[in-house]
Formats: structure tokens, sequence, C-alpha cells
């Protein structure tokens, strides 16, 4: 099963920055197991939603030709947490990116207040790299995340064309 800890994107600028938002609710199972009686979206969950939001931002400016993994948190902390109701904003911006690698900077934000910084460093993985253990096919960006992400989109453009 893929995890995907975005629920969509708010703003998406190609080789740019992204926003996506994800609405904390009491119907995911993790929250409740994290801390019993007192239900939060723990900051690792935090971290790989601006993963998948930076990752998204960095495959799609590279036209998802290439496997897009995270190799290296270089910064991540954390001021609140959020809690059942709450809204997260995850902010990323790319800092630089190349044939081998991106850097971006992120912002979380709960109900438009900053929580958090994570800065995150992206491995590109081609198909003409032989990189043991990694299977020859695109296996970050398969059908099914396609098919997904072109569900973000026409979300994102169907918001924009009602403001």
């Amino acid at each position: 099963m893929r995890w995907i800890w975005i629920d969509r994107f708010t703003e998406f600028v190609r080789g740019s920055h992204s926003v996506a938002v994800k609405n904390v609710t009491l119907a995911e199972e993790q929250l409740c197991d994290h801390f019993p009686g007192y239900p939060v979206m723990p900051p690792s969950l935090m971290i790989e939603g601006m993963a998948q939001t930076a990752g998204i931002l960095v495959g799609e400016t590279r036209n998802f030709q290439e496997n897009v993994i995270l190799a290296k948190i270089r910064l991540a902390e954390f001021t609140d947490y959020a809690r059942p109701g709450g809204q997260l904003e995850y902010h990323a911006k790319i800092e630089s990116i190349d044939d081998r690698a991106a850097a971006t900077a992120g912002e979380v934000r709960l109900n438009g207040q900053p929580i958090g910084r994570v800065d995150l460093m992206f491995s590109h993985v081609n198909k003409s790299q032989s990189t043991a253990g990694l299977p020859e096919h695109n296996f970050v960006f398969t059908d099914q995340f396609m098919q997904l992400f072109e569900t973000f989109q026409r979300g994102t453009l169907e918001g924009a064309a009602e403001s």
C-alpha cells in the first residue's frame, strides 16, 4: 500500500515551488496510535508530507522521467504538533536542481501559522544507471501515482477557476 500524506495541491509552479495541504482527521488510524488519548500527527509523517510535496515538484520539473528518491533530510525542526481538525500546508521551494540531484527548502504551516522547517535533498535515478538493488522501471512515479497526480492537478485548476 502506498501512503499519501497530502490531500491536494493549492499552488504548483513548475520548477519553482508548490503548496500542498493535508487535513488532519481522527479517521486516520495512525493519529490514535501515536499518543493514546492525545492524537497528533507525528513529525515523521509531516516530514514525509513535505517529501511528497517537494518530490512531486522535483519529479514534475524533470517530466517524471526518472525516480526521485529522498536522499537526505538536511533540516527538520518543529515547534508544534498537528491535531485532528487542523490543516497542514506544505510549502516547498526548489533551491537547486541538476542531472543528479535536487535541494529543496520547505515550511510547514498549521492553520496558516508556521510550525516547522524541512529542507531535503533528492537523488535522481534514471534507467541508464545500474544501481544495485533498484528495479529498472520507474517505481516512484507509477501509473497509479500519475493518475493521482492528474487528480491533484485537476483539483488545483478547478479551485483556481472558482476563485
